[in-house]
């Protein structure tokens, strides 16, 4: 297993972060962590977002058509679950 790289954090003020916030967000999509602080208490964090890969999405879809295999409504149709709840 290949080891995880070392993140680094930085904290920030809420006026900092609002002046500066573009090249924080630069910051944070280059893997940093950033945290937004006001009158000196954590109240947000900015982090990369984390996607996944195109092999990734066509493993989920797979898995899930294996897992829809043999399921039924038990003779509902889905019409009738759709309206199952709704008021008139």
């Amino acid at each position: 297993m290949a080891p995880h790289p070392v993140k680094t954090t930085t904290t920030v003020g809420s006026f900092e972060a609002k002046t500066h916030l573009a090249a924080l967000i630069d910051r944070a999509a280059a893997g940093e962590e950033v945290i937004i602080t006001r009158r000196g208490k954590p109240v947000a964090r900015l982090v990369a977002v984390e996607g996944g890969t195109d092999a990734e999405a066509r493993e989920a879809v797979e898995r899930l058509r294996v897992m829809r295999h043999g399921t039924t409504l038990g003779g509902l149709g889905w019409k009738d679950l759709r309206d199952e709840g709704r008021k008139w």
